[in-house]
This record gives structure tokens, C-alpha cells and sequence, in this order.
């Protein structure tokens, strides 16, 4: 108690309120008789409740609200201390459900590395002692967190004490400056199950300065062995550092345990996309997806948080995934199911009710293809990028024409570029080879014999194009397909090839709209017709008297 009250700077607090005579105001306000926050009820002569006493929760949600009007007031950023019960309740069914009947005695750990004032510790850690509880003999359930605010810190900490949560059944670490990602209080740490809504949107340049910079960063969560790259970067934009707290989970997974671990997470839709092949937030959804640890992303209805109307989503991810999802990932939208509230708090005005999580929550276990639930194998959200050329074109060069390196120069430099003029055609390539139009060479004789030359390609022609890792024939069928019929002449570059993957979660939802029939569009010009009209005849009659 001593420590947090020291976190809170709470004597220096009372010190400058009691100088400019608030102090006397606010314990007034908080004895008067009209505000009663005790969790005992008070009570009338005749034995009557005059006034309900406020229990944790209810301490704890207008603690929260009081949270929510300061970071409005001050136009912080999204969602980074309130996460409502209704989206818990829905990641701790998702996270727990799946192996509820696989508990057995002894100890099972909570994670969150952005935990904020504690809520999703508290109500997930409840529900799971729920679930592991009922025929499984004794079992412990011990919560740990870092949050980075210290205020949310030392809250969290204050909560967790005053609901008997000692030292002995909760950790939280943290404090300003002390994020999960920059300082990790548990990296020696595996959890059973990691629960998160990570701060979106938010700048980390300070933290990966700390680490060393993104060149420097020697962090093993971040620079991991994969695809061959023993330094494989999984660090994403400095302006949104989101993913990163995912990484984080994912580096404590349990993976020597019959359970493994199992993490739930809500992000926004630039996990989903941001980022491009070779970049920090594709190497991580790549990551994610060629270890066959994402199980399921849920689409979530809009307004249902108290700081952000944005859309949302839940990543659901395990490293002992059942035979039946493996290699596969379930998209489910789930972003018409809610129900609106009588009165909006912040931008919140919906919930999931009951029923909503339910629903969602059958779906996910059915693990079936419906018209909201869609199933894909992993390579569907992969890519390959590659660099597609085409030749520079200078007025004055003769057709089939070999040139030597400097004339390739000259012509570049002082020719006149035209989209009809010949090619200018490179050094040689190399003798006997046959002719591969794909990659920009073609047959040629030059002193009798043949030989295999290469087009001098136009920078300012130059593109790129995403072919799909599905795609059948690969990166020369889609050539042939989507690119030789409008540029006969271009060609990819087997060296630029990059792998990439993005989740275009709307693409696989798209439902067009039918076309309407003739007798239904007739209908409406003819209705058209007639108003028109009779508004002309209005028109006239008015103007002639």
C-alpha cells in the first residue's frame, strides 16, 4: 500500500490541494451525506436501504468513466484504458472454451502486457477460475500485467489489493516509461493463456531508441529465425506499435505443456493489412501464419468501445491448434450482431449482448463454412511481390539491334523516349540459352551464331504487381494472364520477389447487390415520368397566371 500511495504522489498531491484550500472541499464532498461510497448499504430508522453500497465493480466502473472524460478531454488516444465487459466476456469464451474440459489440478497463469487499470485481468481471471473450477479438483489461477501509464499502474495495483488479490495471486509491473515492449517485466515468463487490448495507434519512437534502433535491436521477441533469415525483423512502423504487443505474446507461449498457450487480442484493421511484403507488420502476419498459429479473426460491430467508433477485431491465436484447424484460419464476421444502448458512454453506443456472444462463440467452435463464417487455408492471405519491367524506347534506334554498353548510354541520356519507337537492346546475355519473354530476353543472331540479349529496361515504365502464393503456374501463369495482354513486352524480375501476406477480411464477406429486373427499373422512368409531369404542368399553369 505504501508503494502505491507513493506512485500516486499522493502526499505532494495533498500537500498542493491543501494550499489552495481544496482539499477541505473534497473531503467534504466525499463525507456529504448525498454520496455514499461504501460497499455497505445505508439504511433508514426503519431497517429500509436508503442508499445500495458500491461493490468493486461498481467502484470500478466509475473509476473508469472518470478515466474515460479525462482522456476525451485531453484528446489522447483510442482505447488504451477502457475495455468494455461485454468484449471480454467474448475474448475470454474464445480464449478459454476451446480446452475448458482439459483442465486438471494445479496452476494455470493470466497474462496481459497492456493491462491497463486491470479489467480484463479481473474479469477474464473470474471466468477462467469459473471454468477451471467444477470437477477439476483444486485449481489456482495466479494474474500478471505491465501497463506503461503510471496512474493505470498503480490503479491496477490498488484494485487488484483491495479484491484480496495479495502479491502471492497477482503481479503487476509497470510505471512510466516501463512498457512491455521497451522493458519486459516478465521475459523469462510462459503464460497458459494471454489476454490483451493494446494501445493502437500509438508512437513507440522513444521506446526503439531505447532498444537500440531498428538496426540495432539485438530483442529476440523482435529479430527472429525464420523463412532462412536468421535476423528476420519483426519490427513494425514507429507510428503504431499495436502488433508489437501481439509479438510479445507470442514469444511466451508455453511449449512444453499438453495446453500450450492460448492468447485473444482486439486490434484495429491495420493489423490486418498495413504494411508491405518486407515490412515489419507483413513479416509478422507472415510469421503468424507459416507457424500455423492463428486460429481465428472476428470481426466486431463498430461503436462498442467507450474511446473509438473505429472497427475492430479479435485475433485468436494458439501454438496447439486441433487437427481440423490446422493449416487453416476461420474468418467470422460478426459486425451486424449487437444491440444498440439506450443511452451512448463515449462513442459506445452498442453492445454484445448475451445472445451476440453466444452466436459468435458457436460459430467459432462449429468451425464451419456459412455466410458468416469463411475458412481459408493459410497461403490465401500470402503473396508474392515482384518487379515487372518493360523496355526503354528512344526515337532513332534500329529494329533488332544489339547495343554496346556506352551507346546504351548515350541513348538514354540525350534519346528522345517514344511508346512507339523501337527497344534498345542490352549486352549480351549469354549463348544457346532459349528465349524467355517473362524475363525480358529473346532470341537473337549476332555473328552467325545465336545468342540471348536482354531489353534495357525504362525506370519510368517500371511496376510491381502481387501474385497470389495460390496462384496455379505461378508468378509466369499470372504473367501470361494478368500482365502480356496489355504489355507484350514486359518481364518480372526473379531477383525482386518478396513474400508478403495481408488479411482482406471485408474481400471474402462481399456480397454484391442483385440487379434489378427490366419491369422493376420500367416501372420507376415511367413513375419518373409522371412527376415530372405534373410538375411541368404545375409549372406552365403558375407562369400563365
Amino acid at each position: 500500500m505504501r508503494g502505491i500511495l507513493d506512485e500516486l504522489g499522493f502526499r505532494e498531491r495533498a500537500e498542493r490541494l491543501g494550499e489552495t484550500a481544496a482539499l477541505a472541499r473534497l473531503i467534504r464532498k466525499f463525507t456529504a451525506g448525498d454520496i455514499h461510497f461504501g460497499p455497505d448499504p445505508v439504511r433508514h430508522a426503519d431497517g429500509t436501504i436508503a442508499e445500495t453500497g458500491l461493490d468493486e465493480a461498481a467502484m470500478r466502473a466509475l473509476f473508469e468513466e472518470l478515466v474515460r472524460r479525462g482522456k476525451a478531454e485531453s484528446g489522447e488516444g483510442s482505447g488504451e484504458h477502457r475495455t468494455p465487459r461485454d468484449a471480454i466476456g467474448l475474448m475470454a469464451r474464445l480464449a478459454f472454451e476451446p480446452v475448458a474440459g482439459n483442465f486438471r489440478p494445479g496452476a494455470y497463469s493470466l497474462y496481459d502486457g497492456a493491462c491497463g487499470i486491470g479489467e480484463i485481468l479481473d474479469a477474464a481471471g473470474e471466468r477462467l477460475r469459473e471454468l477451471a473450477r467444477p470437477n477439476r479438483g483444486e485449481v489456482s489461477i495466479r494474474l500478471y500485467g505491465q501497463e506503461v501509464n503510471p496512474d493505470s499502474y498503480v490503479s491496477c495495483k490498488a484494485g487488484m489489493l483491495l479484491a484480496g488479490r495479495g502479491d502471492d495471486a497477482c503481479t503487476i509491473a509497470g510505471g512510466e516509461g516501463r512498457s512491455a515492449v521497451s522493458q519486459d517485466a516478465f521475459a523469462a515468463h510462459q503464460f497458459d493463456f494471454m489476454l490483451s487490448n493494446p494501445p493502437h495507434g500509438r508512437r513507440w519512437k522513444a521506446e526503439l531508441d531505447r532498444m537500440g534502433g531498428r538496426k540495432a535491436t539485438r530483442d529476440a521477441r523482435f529479430a527472429v529465425h525464420h523463412a532462412g533469415d536468421p535476423g528476420y525483423s519483426l519490427l513494425p512502423r514507429a507510428s503504431d506499435s499495436q502488433m508489437l504487443y501481439l509479438v510479445n505474446a507470442l514469444a511466451k507461449m508455453k511449449r512444453d505443456t499438453p495446453l500450450g498457450s492460448r492468447i485473444a487480442e482486439v486490434h484495429n484493421g491495420a493489423s490486418l493489412s498495413t504494411g508491405d511484403a518486407g515490412q515489419g507488420e507483413s513479416n509478422i502476419r507472415r510469421w503468424i501464419l507459416e507457424n500455423d498459429w492463428l486460429e481465428a479473426i472476428v470481426a466486431l460491430p463498430s461503436n462498442i468501445f467507450y474511446d473509438t467508433a473505429i472497427a475492430t477485431y479479435v485475433w485468436v491465436l494458439t501454438n496447439r491448434k486441433p487437427a481440423r484447424r490446422r493449416g487453416r484460419v476461420q474468418l467470422i464476421d460478426a459486425s451486424g450482431w449487437f444491440r444498440g444502448l439506450p443511452r451512448s458512454v463515449g462513442k459506445k453506443s452498442r453492445e454484445l449482448g448475451e445472445e451476440h456472444v453466444a452466436r459468435i462463440c458457436e460459430a467459432f467452435l462449429a468451425f464451419e463454412e456459412t455466410e458468416h463464417s469463411r475458412i481459408l487455408d493459410n497461403a490465401a492471405f500470402g503473396y508474392r511481390k515482384v518487379t515487372v519491367e518493360r523496355p526503354l524506347r528512344v526515337e532513332g534506334v534500329e529494329p533488332g539491334r544489339v547495343h554496346s554498353a556506352d551507346e546504351i548510354v548515350r541513348l538514354r541520356d540525350h534519346g528522345r523516349r517514344r511508346e512507339t519507337a523501337s527497344p534498345v537492346i542490352a549486352k549480351i546475355h549469354g549463348r544457346g540459352a532459349a528465349a524467355d519473354p517473362l524475363r525480358g530476353l529473346f532470341a537473337a543472331e549476332i555473328g552467325g551464331r545465336a545468342a540471348v540479349v536482354e531489353y534495357e529496361p525504362d525506370a519510368a515504365l517500371r511496376d510491381t504487381e502481387r501474385v497470389p502464393l495460390q496462384e496455379e503456374g505461378g508468378i509466369e501463369s499470372f504473367m501470361e494472364r494478368e500482365v502480356l495482354p496489355y504489355a507484350p513486352d514486359a518481364w518480372y524480375r526473379p531477383d525482386s520477389e518478396k513474400i508478403g501476406y495481408r488479411i482482406d477480411f471485408r474481400r471474402h464477406f462481399y456480397r454484391p447487390e442483385p440487379m434489378r429486373g427490366v419491369d422493376e427499373i420500367r416501372a420507376e422512368i415511367l413513375a419518373l415520368e409522371r412527376e415530372t409531369g405534373s410538375l411541368m404542368e404545375n409549372i406552365f399553369q403558375g407562369a400563365g397566371r
